[in-house]
């Protein structure tokens, strides 16, 4: 099975290089199945259910979110009536939705989908995202012939952490929340694909998607005068594509993804 994670996509920018690029890249590139993180899509705080359509219409069989996940009011009702997007499994008890589904891939083939944030650095405690990905782990991934889990958090040592609990079980981990791709692509000992942060999509002429101007005024004075803004210039599509063997769920193979905007590379063989 060979599948396309994407990191966070951020504003306008970010949804452009999304309906640009993924259409035709899931045919150039026999992809089975794609899953992309849209917690920044809408304004660069949170996803509206406007642009959640936009990002599945484009290609995407799930959208993941992250600490943004109920920034745009409309989602605490539009997630309730479509599976396909996906909070943080570990949220606020009583959060609407859900944090993990399997779902279908292109040839029937099922997929464990999930996301956890990360505690280290994260503006507030949430729950244990150790525990909660063994209990879906145990509970769904024997009905899966593939298994994502979306680690969003700060600590690029919480996200390894993740990576090797995970190792033989999952077949990708693959960090986000922070904007910044990192270069360690890896296939675990235990056969697990693992990439620290996918990066965003959006632009990278910017402090981490954000217009330069504001993020600079505050390092350099301290002061805030406005309200950062997304930046609106070529977005790059940032992300990972790992396949993975049918029989075991083990990823085979991991190659890192940058289309378009400032940061253009090849994306995997076909």
């Amino acid at each position: 099975m060979r599948i396309m994670f994407l990191g966070d996509v951020m504003g306008r920018a970010g949804r452009g290089a999304i309906t640009e690029f993924l259409p035709k890249l899931r045919d150039e590139w026999q992809l089975d199945f794609v899953v992309v993180n849209g917690e920044n899509a809408s304004n660069g705080m949170g996803l509206s259910g406007e642009h959640a359509k936009l990002i599945l219409a484009a290609g995407a069989d799930v959208v993941t979110l992250g600490d943004h996940a109920f920034d745009q009011k409309d989602m605490l009702s539009f997630i309730e009536s479509e599976p396909r997007i996906l909070r943080p499994l570990n949220f606020a008890k009583g959060a609407p939705g859900r944090g993990a589904g399997l779902f279908p891939d292109r040839r029937g083939r099922k997929v464990l989908v999930t996301q956890v944030l990360g505690q280290v650095f994260m503006k507030r405690a949430f729950d244990d995202p150790f525990s909660a990905i063994e209990d879906v782990t145990k509970r769904l991934r024997g009905q899966a012939q593939a298994m994502l889990v979306d680690m969003h958090c700060e600590a690029t040592s919480e996200k390894m952490g993740m990576g090797h609990f995970c190792d033989g079980k999952a077949s990708l981990v693959v960090g986000t929340h922070t904007h910044v791709p990192t270069g360690d692509a890896q296939i675990l000992p235990g056969g697990t694909g693992y990439l620290t942060d996918a990066g965003m999509c959006g632009d990278y002429n910017s402090v981490i998607g954000m217009e330069k101007a504001e993020p600079m005024r505050r390092f350099v004075t301290g002061m805030v005068k406005n309200r950062f803004q997304p930046a609106t210039g070529p977005a790059t599509l940032s992300g990972v594509v790992v396949e993975t063997d049918d029989l075991t769920g083990k990823a085979t193979k991991i190659t890192m993804v940058r289309q378009g905007g400032r940061l253009e590379q090849s994306g995997p063989e076909v």
